[in-house]
Parts: C-alpha cells; sequence; structure tokens
C-alpha cells in the first residue's frame, strides 16, 4: 500500500506540473480542448487542465525574412537571378487566421513572390530592371499584402536585393563601362592636353612679344647712339657721309673681334679680307654719292616740272577775250 501512494503521488506530481506552461515574448500559444481551439495564450506562465487541455502549437510574433530566389527573363531575352527579401509578421490580433487557414506560410509566400516577379520582369529591359527595382519590390508588397492579410500576415517590407544576369551579359555589360570610362579618360586628357597647348602657346606669344620689344629698345637705342657719335664727328669737321662711313667700318672690325673671341662659333662673316673694310668704305662713300646725285636730278625735275605748271596758260582766257571783242 505504502508503494501504490507513492506511486500515486508521483504522477499526481507530475499531472500537476504539467498543468503549467510558459510562453517566450512575442510568442503565442494555442490552446484546443478535445481537438477544439480554446484559447490563446501569451507571454508568461500560463496554467490549462491536464490530459484534457493540450497546445496545439505555436506563433513567432517578431518579423521574420524570407530570401527568395527567381530566374527570370526580361523584355531584350536576357535571363537574369532575382533575390527578393520578404519582410512579415503576425499581429496579435490575426493569431487565429495565422495558425488555422495557413499551414505552410513560407511556401505560399513564396509563390506570390514568383507570380509578381514573373509578370513584372518580362515588362522591361535589362537596364530598366536595375533602375526600376524599386518598382518591382512595391508591386511584389503590394500584392503580397492582398493575399495574406486574409491568412492574418502582414507584410512589412520586401526588397529585391540582388539582380544577377547572365555571366556572359554582364562581362558584356561590365566592358561596355569600361569603355564609356576609358572614353571619359580620354575626354579629360584631351582637354588637359588642349590647355597646355593653349597656355604653352600664350607663354610663347608673350616671350616673342618682350623679345620683339626688347630688339626693337636696342635698335632704338643703337641708332640713338649712331646719332650721337654722328655729331660730334661734325663737331670735328667729318661730314656726315664720312662719319657713317666710320661707324659701319668700325662696326665691322668689332663684329671681326667678337666672332674671333669664341671658341666654339660656327659663324663665318664674308668677305672677311684685309681690303674688305676699305672695299666697304669706298662702296659706301659711292652709294652715298650716287645717292645725292639721284636725289639732286630728282629735286631738279620736280622744279622743272612746277615751273612749266605756272607758265601753261589757262585756258578759259582765250574764251573770255574772243567774247570781249564781239
Amino acid at each position: 500500500m505504502g508503494i501504490s501512494f507513492i506511486i500515486f503521488l508521483v504522477i499526481g506530481f507530475f499531472i500537476f506540473l504539467s498543468s503549467f506552461f510558459t510562453v517566450k515574448q512575442q510568442t503565442a500559444v494555442i490552446i484546443e480542448r478535445f481537438g477544439k481551439f480554446l484559447s490563446i495564450r501569451h507571454s508568461g506562465l500560463q496554467l490549462k487542465i491536464p490530459i484534457i487541455d493540450r497546445i496545439a502549437g505555436r506563433v513567432n510574433l517578431k518579423i521574420q525574412q524570407l530570401d527568395v530566389i527567381i530566374e527570370t527573363k526580361t523584355k531584350d531575352n536576357v535571363f537574369v537571378k532575382l533575390k527578393v527579401s520578404v519582410q512579415f509578421m503576425v499581429v496579435k490580433e490575426t493569431v487565429y487566421d495565422a495558425f488555422y487557414k495557413l499551414e505552410f506560410p513560407h511556401d505560399q509566400i513564396t509563390s506570390y513572390v514568383f507570380d509578381v516577379v514573373r509578370a513584372e520582369v518580362p515588362k522591361l529591359k535589362l537596364d530598366d530592371v536595375f533602375e526600376r527595382k524599386d518598382d518591382i519590390a512595391i508591386a511584389v508588397k503590394r500584392e503580397l499584402n492582398e493575399a495574406m492579410t486574409t491568412y492574418g500576415y502582414t507584410i512589412i517590407n520586401t526588397l529585391v536585393t540582388d539582380i544577377d544576369p547572365d555571366i556572359q551579359v554582364k562581362n558584356a555589360m561590365n566592358r561596355i563601362n569600361a569603355a564609356d570610362r576609358e572614353k571619359t579618360v580620354a575626354e579629360f586628357e584631351a582637354e588637359a592636353s588642349r590647355i597646355r597647348i593653349v597656355a604653352k602657346a600664350k607663354a610663347e606669344a608673350e616671350s616673342k612679344r618682350l623679345q620683339g620689344q626688347g630688339i626693337a629698345d636696342q635698335r632704338r637705342e643703337i641708332a640713338r647712339g649712331l646719332v650721337e657719335s654722328v655729331d660730334v664727328l661734325n663737331k670735328v669737321g667729318i661730314n656726315s657721309q664720312e662719319a657713317s662711313a666710320l661707324i659701319v667700318v668700325t662696326q665691322h672690325y668689332d663684329t671681326l673681334q667678337a666672332i674671333g673671341a669664341e671658341t666654339n662659333s660656327n659663324l663665318i662673316l664674308l668677305p672677311n679680307s684685309p681690303q674688305a673694310g676699305s672695299e666697304m668704305l669706298n662702296n659706301m662713300v659711292a652709294s652715298f654719292s650716287a645717292s645725292n646725285q639721284v636725289g639732286e636730278m630728282m629735286k631738279k625735275a620736280n622744279r622743272k616740272q612746277q615751273n612749266i605748271a605756272i607758265k601753261k596758260p589757262d585756258p578759259i582766257e582765250p574764251d573770255l577775250e574772243e567774247d570781249k571783242e564781239d
């Protein structure tokens, strides 16, 4: 009798313990009595009648994510794989529908995602699929919300997280992008080269301008020095022609001296004979004399033409005299 009583107490103790159960946070427990729905229990310590009541199932109330990979074809006949992430949850008010109306929610959501994606993507070209992936995600979310609300599920968000075209198409797109970037680089390099050429041309132009200005100033100073030299020579009784010839000969010998001072010079001055100076002087004197003679002849010719023009009678005066006689 003692052993039976102990066994009875132990069995009773375990039955008593089975009356209590705990429910985790963000979880709902379905209680059935003899196979019929009884109640929904939420987080905390809960009580049920042993043997009569049982836990039919647990429903997760957290936000869940389901990743669906779909292979479909675009409008320009390119096969592409899309990865669509669906975030969904069950709210407390719809636990009964989520548990009893739908047995495999993941399969149901996957079917709707396939249906929507394969209806939207074939309307778009491959480039448009990349640009309008948000539109695809919105279409999936709209369709899922309409379908899954009936079963107690709420769609939080849908995201197209990956678009993977065929490897050959991907390589072609990479080549196109590379060529486009090379074109951009070439344009920038050409623009930089143009800027360098323009800057160099401007610098050369400025250099030539300054060089020309320097040469002009140099020649102006040389001319001023020659004028002063001629004035000094005129004061000591040397006329302008002789002074000019003397200056030219002096410059000739100065040039010879400068050429001789350069050890690596390749310049050859012709003529370079000892008589070159005297010949140059004689030629200059003869040139000056000839130019003076030509100038005097031109002056005489001009004066003669002026005198003839003065002596020529006016053609109007004879007519006036004839009118007077009449």
